[in-house]
């Protein structure tokens, strides 16, 4: 039985702010949004709050839940938009379901597959002498020079290149090939040709 003086559920300002997204044109419902943001996204955030116990998690949750509720609203795909508090609150239990869902699924995986796992090694790749490449490639021949940079640079296909230096693609892949080999026995003289 419903009390004197209380809304009904299709007469509250949320049911209100949510039938006129649901009616408007794409874009003209700025203030009907921000309206039911206003008035439902704190409660989103206490739903957050009370089941993940976190506020960060609570505050994503709630900028979740309003943007799909939001977003069902303006698509039309919400078939009772006056039920659009049943909607948010059945969205913050499901989402927080998945969530935790999703974290058991990880526990149990790492339970399972720990012992397996390596532990990366933290150790910082070692740095190419930028100085050294650079007189590398300043060394190539000039056909040799302009494939590369053309290639790896300007970020070209071999036809392209082919074409603005006169030769096929396949010949462009060759001279790429004995450039790159050039390079790498030049910046690491101690390696054999490939």
């Amino acid at each position: 039985m419903q009390a004197l003086g209380t809304p009904v559920d299709g007469d509250s300002p949320e049911a209100h702010a949510a039938r006129r997204i649901a009616a408007a044109a794409p874009g003209e419902a700025r203030d009907a949004e921000a309206e039911l943001y206003r008035l439902l996204a704190p409660r989103a955030r206490r739903f957050g709050l009370r089941h993940l116990r976190d506020a960060h998690a609570a505050a994503d949750l709630m900028q979740q839940v309003m943007t799909l509720t939001i977003e069902q609203l303006r698509g039309g795909q919400l078939r009772e938009p006056e039920r659009v508090l049943s909607f948010v609150l059945g969205a913050c239990r499901l989402t927080v379901m998945d969530q935790r869902r999703g974290e058991r699924r990880r526990e149990d995986l790492l339970q399972r597959y720990a012992d397996a796992l390596t532990i990366a090694d933290l150790h910082v790749a070692p740095r190419l002498d930028h100085e050294r490449v650079a007189d590398c490639l300043e060394r190539l021949p000039e056909r040799e020079r302009s494939v590369l940079v053309m290639t790896f640079f300007d970020d070209q296909p071999s036809e392209a290149v082919g074409q603005q230096l006169g030769c096929s693609a396949g010949n462009v892949r060759v001279i790429r090939h004995r450039g790159i080999d050039k390079l790498r026995r030049c910046v690491d003289p101690g390696r054999r040709a490939a």
